[in-house]
């Protein structure tokens, strides 16, 4: 018993309240996020699209995606986090609601776009919400408790999918909506503002105190953009989300030339969702006595070493074997590559940084599937030489930069620490 307690509070202990009902609004969200999953059978089977057709429609939610990322970093700074959450999730629902009823193939696309605007908007704000209400010391365990929820709320949004799918489209995007409009109640009854606890007390610190990168121009989105250390770090992660990206996109062609069905595909894919739901909370007593960058050089090197062994796959086994590698990794890298993140950012920007950083998984979400399918038919298997080669490097990148960026967070922090005490360093925990 002692143990398991022990086990508790090093996973989920010292978090404040308003964390964990942060936490429940995003497993409700991720949950209920199902509908988009299947809108190219919706439109080709049901809409009677083209497939050419649906493909585009698919890609203009991507694309809002990724400029609804920039937009809600933006906000979620200005407006403020909460606001931000109500709004992205309020239009959600009203534009899903539009979307159940909607018979012109051209306004399907339209309102496509703009789902993809809403449901991106929010994951800047939550981030920037934990990094507000969580000391620092805690938050490693906050993010993976957060990278937990996600992937649990996307195995359950899978289940609800298929059977929602198979009896009512119309049913699909109207429980969506109704699992949206839960969790924005859930936000707007116990999730306050936290903006303010981000935001100097007092007049800020000298411009002498902060790093180089942050006090030589006028705070705003540009100043992520143009933060080299951070954009570092962005780029490393970049290399890490075109890694994972590989299971949805080359992986499946992959394995169709080896002479293996989408039941195969879906075993490799259920295996690798088990084992973070079951294994994730585990990760932070692995990896907390251990310094960032080196968990994320080998995590990186984990998932190059994954992917790189399906050179060499021509049966289900292998690429199971591979699967339990590269899950372990991702599983690793989560909680670090969230807390670097957090900690590279200044108070006032942190959603705008958050922003920058999620603009990584749509970016590799074009070049995986654009760039590897190419690879894949020219090169073979020799593909995953050279996935599991970049792993490598960007596992070395890791290693070269995290002296300098240690250097780079610990200036910002001085930075911080010369302004009076937050109301952050006295949020109840529960």
């Amino acid at each position: 018993m002692h143990a398991l307690r022990r086990w508790w509070h090093d996973t989920a202990g010292g978090l404040p309240a308003t964390f964990w009902y942060l936490w429940a609004g995003l497993l409700i969200n991720r949950a209920g996020a199902f509908a988009m999953l299947f809108l190219s059978l919706y439109l080709t089977d049901v809409r009677g699209a083209s497939e050419g057709l649906a493909g585009t429609v698919v890609g203009a939610y991507g694309a809002g995606g990724a400029a609804g990322v920039l937009l809600g970093g933006v906000l979620a700074d200005r407006w403020g986090r909460r606001a931000t959450l109500l709004a992205a999730h309020l239009a959600t629902v009203g534009l899903m609601v539009a979307l159940a009823f909607t018979r012109p193939l051209l306004l399907i696309a339209v309102l496509s776009a703009l789902i993809g605007v809403v449901h991106s908007m929010p994951s800047p704000a939550f981030v920037a919400a934990i990094v507000d209400v969580v000391p620092a010391e805690r938050r490693s365990r906050a993010f993976n408790l957060q990278f937990w929820a996600f992937n649990l709320g996307m195995a359950v949004a899978s289940l609800l999918a298929g059977v929602l799918a198979e009896a009512s489209f119309t049913a699909l995007f109207l429980v969506d909506a109704g699992a949206t409009l839960t969790a924005a109640a859930v936000i707007a009854w116990k999730v306050p503002e936290t903006l303010r606890l981000a935001r100097p007390a007092a007049d800020p610190p000298p411009a002498t105190a902060a790093p180089k990168s942050i006090r030589t121009r006028r705070p705003g989105l540009h100043t992520a953009l143009t933060d080299r250390t951070f954009l570092v770090f962005v780029g490393l992660t970049f290399v890490l989300a075109v890694l994972t990206m590989q299971t949805s996109t080359i992986m499946p062609l992959a394995m169709r030339a080896d002479g293996l069905g989408p039941s195969a595909y879906g075993l490799v894919v259920a295996l690798g969702g088990a084992l973070i739901v079951v294994g994730q909370l585990f990760v932070p007593r692995l990896i907390d006595r251990h310094r960032k960058d080196v968990v994320l050089a080998a995590s990186t090197a984990l998932l190059a070493l994954g992917f790189g062994a399906l050179a060499i796959a021509d049966e289900l086994a292998i690429y199971l074997g591979a699967a339990v590698v590269w899950t372990v990794g991702s599983m690793l890298a989560a909680p670090p590559n969230a807390q670097i993140n957090a900690d590279l950012a200044p108070p006032q920007l942190r959603a705008r940084y958050q922003s920058v950083f999620y603009l990584t998984f749509p970016a590799a979400a074009f070049v995986a599937p654009t760039l590897g399918g190419v690879s894949l038919q020219h090169l073979g298997d020799r593909h995953w030489l050279i996935v599991g080669g970049l792993g490598l490097l960007a596992a070395l990148g890791h290693l070269l930069a995290g002296p300098s960026r240690e250097r780079h967070v610990a200036a910002l922090r001085r930075a911080v620490d010369r302004e009076p005490a937050t109301p952050a360093d006295r949020v109840p925990t529960g």
